[in-house]
């Protein structure tokens, strides 16, 4: 597992600018794991599959022959469409954590992303714990879910307290879903003004 950095963490912690200036500054690819939760989500709706539908998801996912193509910029092809730019809309957003729950999608997103040859920055829920738990460099970041709010609500067209109430009811089906990841050889620095101690990590 050497040469991968994992960087998990909420919905809207920074994430994905970390990752990309993180894999920059090293010269190596990032991973961004959750345009594969998006484009199962958006194919769902396109589709009519309803995103609880675990078989239909993943039969869309095999048939479309979905893939990510990490880079400086991450893009995701299906049949060589390139979604990547119908992956970050309210839509999507109010679906993604339900086709993220369902078992057989996260193997198939895991498995796809442990295809991919090191070195490289993989970033999204669960790198640093299920998908490459032997990563050398592991890192969690979080935020209060006000700051959060502030920095999604700049990228979709919603007010502010809609897109807080959003990002409060995925983080609640999240919680519901599994423990925060953190483990004891991670470190959680804080991306908003706000310091916490996770069990066996750091908190700046």
């Amino acid at each position: 597992m050497r040469g991968i950095v994992t960087i998990d963490g909420p919905s809207a912690s920074g994430k994905s600018s970390v990752a990309r200036r993180v894999a920059e500054a090293l010269g190596v690819p990032y991973l961004s794991s959750g345009l594969l939760y998006r484009a199962a989500a958006f194919l769902a709706l396109r589709a009519g599959v309803d995103p609880g539908d675990e078989a239909g998801l993943l039969g869309l996912l095999r048939r479309f022959q979905v893939r990510l193509v990490p880079g400086r910029e991450n893009r995701v092809l299906a049949d060589g469409e390139d979604l990547t730019p119908f992956l970050h809309t309210l839509e999507v957003d109010r679906v993604v954590s339900e086709v993220a729950r369902l078992p057989g999608v996260r193997a198939w997103v895991n498995q796809r992303l442990k295809e991919v040859p090191p070195p490289f920055v993989a970033e999204g829920r669960d790198m640093g714990t299920a998908v490459f738990p032997q990563a050398p460099h592991k890192f969690y970041l979080t935020a209060r879910p006000e700051v959060r709010a502030k920095r999604r609500a700049k990228e979709r067209p919603q007010a502010y307290e809609a897109t807080l109430q959003d990002l409060l009811r995925r983080d609640e089906k999240d919680r519901a879903k599994a423990p925060p990841p953190p483990t004891p050889f991670s470190w959680t620095p804080a991306t908003s003004p706000w310091k916490r101690w996770w069990p066996g990590s750091w908190s700046a």
